[in-house]
C-alpha cells in the first residue's frame, strides 16, 4: 500500500503511480538517452571558451567579438529556459527535445561554417535557442521515465555525465584546437545529433500537461526582463558598471521582471507558479545553485586561463591538468544521489559548497607565477570532490518539491537561476581581476585573480549557509503546491 504522504502545507499527497513505460528499458539505456544531448550542450560551450585565441587569429576577431561568441550563446540559452519547458509541457516534451536538438545541431553547423565574427555571433545565439529546449527537458524526461525509487540514483548518474562534459570539454577543446582546425569544435555535435534522435524516439515516451495553454504574456515578460538583466551583466565591465546604458538595463529588468510577477499572480496557467515559492526546499535550493554557479564558475573561467599562463602551458596541456578537478563530479554524484534520501539534500549541498570554498582557497593560497602542479593539484580534487557532492542533490530536491506536472517548470527556473549565477559572477569576478591586475604576465594575472577569487569563496559559503536551510526530507506534493489539487486530465499524461 502506497504511504500517504503530508507536504509542507498540510496537504495529503500519493505518490504518483509508476509509468507503464518504466522499467521497459535498463536504467542506463534511459540515462543515455536523455543526457548525451545534454552532454552535447554543455560541452559545446566549454570547447569554445577553449578555442577563443585561435578565432581571434582566424576570423580577425575583436575583444568585443570573442566576448559575444560566449556572450551570445549565454543570453539566448539562459533567458528562453523557461519558455522552453513550457513548449515541452504544452507540445510534448519528447517532441520539443527532439526539435532543440536538431536546431542546435544545425546551428552547429552554421558555426562551423562561419567566416566572420558576425556571423559566428549569430549561429551561437540560434545554438543557444536550441539549447534552452535540451537542457531542462532533459531533467524532466529522466525523471518521467525511471521509477521513483531509482530516480536519485538516476540524477547522481545524469550529473555524472554532466560532470563528464566539464572534464572534458578543456581537453576537447585543446585537442582540436591544438590538431585541427577551429570548426571541429561545431562539427563534432553532427554525429552526436546522428545518434541522439533515433534513441531518444526508441526509449523516451512523450510526455505533455493536456489542456495546457502557453502564458504568452508571462513568456513575454520574463524573456525581455531576462535578457536586459543578462545583457547587463555581460557587458558591465566593458561598459562600465555605472554607465547610463547599464544601469538603464538594470532598471528596466526590475520593472519587466516585477511586472511578470503581478502577471503570474493572476495568470490561470502561470509560466512560473508562484507558488513554488512557498516551498522552503525549492527557494533555497535554488539559491544554492545560484551561488554556487557565481562562485565556482566565475572562478573556473579565471582559472582555465590561469593555468596557460602559470608557466606558461598549451590548450591541451592545461586542459588535462584541470582533469583532477573536473573528474571527480564523475565519481561523486552518483554516490552522492544515491545517498540524498538517507544523509538529506541539503546536507550533501552544504557540504559540497563547503569542499569547494576549502579548494579554492586552497589554490589561491598557493598561486604564484610559477606554480608547481604538485602544489594544485589536492587543492582542485577536493574543488571537485564538492561539486559532485552538489549537481545530483540540487536537481533531486528542485523535483521533490513540486508536483510531477511541474518538473519541467521547476527545471526551467533552476537551470535559469544557476546559469543567471554563473554569467553575474564571471562578469563581477572579470571586472575585480581586471581592477587589480592584467594578463600581461604571469605575476599581473595572479595578482589579478587573488581578489577576484576570494570573493568566489565568499559567495560559496553563503551558498552553504542557504543548503543547511533545507528541510532534511522533501515530500512531492501531487499536485502543484499550495493549489487545489489538478482536474482529471491536467495531470501529466505519457503516452
Amino acid at each position: 500500500m502506497s504511504a500517504i504522504r503530508i507536504d509542507e502545507g498540510g496537504e495529503a499527497a500519493r505518490p504518483p503511480a509508476p509509468s507503464p513505460r518504466q522499467g521497459r528499458f535498463p536504467l542506463w539505456v534511459t540515462i543515455l538517452a536523455c543526457s548525451l544531448p545534454m552532454f552535447m550542450v554543455a560541452l559545446d560551450n566549454l570547447v569554445v571558451s577553449t578555442a577563443l585565441r585561435s578565432l581571434a587569429a582566424d576570423l580577425q576577431a575583436t575583444t568585443t567579438d570573442l566576448q559575444w561568441f560566449v556572450n551570445a550563446y549565454v543570453l539566448s540559452f539562459a533567458c528562453l529556459l523557461l519558455t522552453g519547458a513550457a513548449m515541452g509541457d504544452r507540445f510534448g516534451r519528447r517532441r520539443v527535445f527532439v526539435l532543440g536538438i536538431g536546431l542546435f545541431t544545425l546551428a552547429s553547423v552554421g558555426c562551423g561554417l562561419a567566416d566572420t565574427s558576425d556571423q559566428l555571433i549569430v549561429m551561437r545565439a540560434i545554438q543557444g535557442l536550441g539549447a534552452a529546449a535540451v537542457m531542462p527537458l532533459s531533467l524532466t524526461l529522466l525523471a518521467e521515465e525511471v521509477p521513483d525509487r531509482k530516480r536519485n540514483l538516476a540524477l547522481g548518474l545524469w550529473s555524472a555525465v554532466s560532470g563528464m562534459a566539464v572534464a572534458l570539454g578543456p581537453v576537447v577543446g585543446g585537442a582540436v584546437v591544438d590538431g585541427l582546425d577551429w570548426q571541429w569544435i561545431f562539427w563534432i555535435n553532427i554525429p552526436v545529433c546522428v545518434v541522439a534522435i533515433p534513441l531518444i524516439f526508441v526509449v523516451l515516451g512523450e510526455s505533455s500537461v493536456p489542456g495546457s495553454r502557453l502564458d504568452l504574456p508571462g513568456m513575454a515578460l520574463v524573456t525581455a526582463g531576462l535578457v536586459s538583466v543578462v545583457w547587463a551583466i555581460v557587458n558591465g565591465e566593458s561598459e562600465g558598471w555605472s554607465s547610463g546604458v547599464i544601469v538603464a538595463a538594470f532598471a528596466a529588468g526590475a520593472v519587466l521582471l516585477v511586472l511578470f510577477v503581478l502577471w503570474e499572480r493572476r495568470a490561470r496557467q502561470p509560466l512560473l507558479p508562484l507558488s513554488f515559492y512557498r516551498k522552503r526546499a525549492f527557494v533555497f535550493s535554488n539559491l544554492v545553485s545560484a551561488s554556487m554557479y557565481f562562485g565556482v564558475f566565475g572562478s573556473i573561467f579565471l582559472l582555465a586561463q590561469f593555468f596557460q599562463l602559470a608557466p606558461v602551458r598549451t590548450p591541451l596541456e592545461a586542459g588535462v591538468l584541470t582533469l583532477g578537478w573536473t573528474l571527480m563530479p564523475m565519481f561523486v554524484a552518483p554516490v552522492a544521489g544515491a545517498l540524498t534520501d538517507r544523509l538529506g539534500g541539503g546536507r550533501l549541498m552544504a557540504a559540497g559548497l563547503f569542499l569547494q570554498a576549502v579548494g579554492l582557497a586552497w589554490i589561491d593560497l598557493v598561486a604564484t607565477s610559477d606554480t608547481p602542479y604538485s602544489r594544485m593539484v589536492g587543492a582542485m580534487i577536493v574543488a571537485g570532490i564538492g561539486m559532485g557532492l552538489v549537481f545530483a542533490p540540487t536537481a533531486a530536491v528542485v523535483l521533490a518539491s513540486v508536483g510531477p506536472q511541474n518538473r519541467g517548470k521547476a527545471s526551467g527556473a533552476n537551470n535559469t537561476v544557476r546559469e543567471i549565477g554563473g554569467a553575474l559572477g564571471t562578469a563581477i569576478l572579470s571586472s575585480v581581476f581586471v581592477h587589480y591586475g592584467s594578463d600581461r604576465s604571469a605575476q599581473d594575472f595572479v595578482d589579478g585573480m587573488r581578489p577576484a577569487i576570494w570573493i568566489g569563496v565568499g559567495v560559496v559559503l553563503l551558498g552553504a549557509l542557504c543548503a543547511l536551510a533545507i528541510p532534511r526530507h522533501v515530500e512531492t506534493p501531487s499536485a502543484e503546491t499550495g493549489e487545489p489539487l489538478p482536474e482529471p486530465g491536467r495531470a501529466t499524461v505519457k503516452r
